[in-house]
């Protein structure tokens, strides 16, 4: 099988997929950090493409950025100054050629995340 990389956000605050949602893919080589791909989440919380595809995969180290205070503020979260939740990195490795599921559930204070299926 081949490696890829998927997310899906939830916002559990509101108990629904995070739609319109930024995120951002790099690959880390030592204090280098190399953009790869900018996606943006569609109504079921998902990106409509893998976001690191097949053809593409490599292992190695990677961080995924999501932009959740520009989601906060198109969905009416009271924004604070500075938010408590802006951007929120991910980094994390994929060590073998298999597909790899990295979701976010997020509120406007706290996150979590886990390797999905």
């Amino acid at each position: 099988m081949a490696g890829y990389l998927t997310t899906h956000v939830l916002d559990t605050a509101r108990g629904c997929p995070a739609e319109g949602l930024e995120v951002h893919l790099y690959r880390i080589d030592g204090d280098a950090r190399t953009p790869l791909r900018v996606l943006t989440t569609n109504a079921d919380g998902r990106t409509d493409t893998q976001i690191l595809p097949a053809t593409e995969f490599t292992a190695g180290t990677y961080e995924l950025v999501f932009h959740c205070g520009d989601y906060f503020d198109r969905c009416g979260v009271p924004s604070e100054i500075p938010r408590f939740l802006d951007i929120v990195p991910l980094r994390f490795g994929m060590s073998q050629a298999a597909h790899y599921h990295v979701p976010l559930l997020l509120s406007p204070f706290g996150y979590t995340t886990y390797r999905g299926s």
